[in-house]
């Protein structure tokens, strides 16, 4: 009971952070959310370093940061290396994001799906 709490209670945290985002990076954060937890139901939503991260026993899969935590002008979508993306000697492991168009969450979705393969 108490380790269903914790999960709620984190996944509530995320929530948060995302809607305390300024406006560009809620809207992208807000579908970011879900679309991982539409690709991989499994992952739990937790904080890592503060930010929106998305966990498989314990261990962070994939997770995002706000442009305004770097000083950046982009969000940034990034993997673990618990990842399932390795592809050859070279895979990239972050991306900037400024917009989301369909495409893009076809192209996030098909990520995190092999991420958590």
């Amino acid at each position: 009971m108490a380790k269903a709490a914790s999960k709620n209670k984190d996944a509530d945290a995320v929530e948060e952070t995302i809607a305390a985002m300024p406006d560009d990076d809620r809207v992208i954060a807000e579908r970011l959310h879900a679309v991982i937890l539409s690709a991989a139901p499994q992952l739990s939503p937790k904080l890592w370093y503060g930010q929106p991260a998305y966990a498989r026993d314990g261990k962070v899969v994939c997770f995002f940061r706000g442009a305004d935590v770097d000083d950046e002008r982009y969000l940034t979508l990034g993997f673990s290396g618990d990842a399932n993306l390795d592809e050859g000697n070279m895979w990239p492991t972050s991306f900037a994001i400024t917009q989301l168009a369909e495409g893009d969450e076809s192209r996030i979705e098909r990520l995190v799906t092999q991420a958590t393969s």
